[in-house]
């Protein structure tokens, strides 16, 4: 895991390093991006899962030369963890393992990005996140709130971001740390 996230940190590097243009957001320009998402569980999402991935689409949509407005959707997928239990009797011992179901998601999310210095920004995102299936065999899927701040690098084509995602709702609160690297063009 320290490998993909020292990897992911490189790239990030030789984007910022590599494209020196500052990331305006011009008034009433559309934006559309595509990125891959990075997604290390917490809290009890981490019970079920020790890693995550996903792909997003973005459209964004500049207020002015500082703001925009942007909308997100994907799909997150949160791989299930092995769980090993041994069993000993007075003749043998015997050892089950167990993989533990995956957790998809779809987020739908509205937000806003506020850039504060050249190319950095702020964010904000709210909206929905629906389970595409049962996280444990007869419970119910769920819809969650979503609710995410974040932080972020921004060049003419590429955004690199971090972000903290919570999932509420249901009784079950859970979260998510993500890194978000996309390629985008204007509409």
């Amino acid at each position: 895991m320290t490998k993909i996230i020292a990897g992911a940190f490189t790239a990030a590097a030789i984007f910022i390093g590599s494209n020196v243009n500052a990331q305006t957001t011009p008034a009433n320009a559309l934006r559309f991006g595509v990125g891959v998402e990075g997604l290390l569980p917490v809290g009890n999402l981490h019970d079920g899962s020790n890693v995550g991935l996903g792909g997003t689409a973005r459209l964004q949509y500049g207020v002015n030369n500082n703001v925009a407005l942007t909308l997100t959707s994907g799909y997150y997928n949160f791989f299930g963890k092995s769980y090993s239990q041994t069993f000993t009797d007075a003749t043998s011992t015997t050892t089950v393992t167990v993989k533990g179901r995956s957790l998809g998601i779809v987020p739908v999310k509205a937000g806003i990005k506020a850039f504060v210095a050249d190319g950095f920004y702020f964010s904000g995102e709210a909206g929905a996140g629906f389970e595409t299936h049962e996280p444990i065999a007869g419970e119910h899927k769920d819809t969650k709130l979503i609710l995410a701040p974040g932080l972020g690098y921004a060049t003419k084509s590429w955004d690199i971001g971090a972000r903290y995602e919570n999932f509420s709702g249901q009784g079950n609160n859970y979260g998510t740390v993500g890194l978000r690297i996309a390629y985008g063009f204007g509409l």
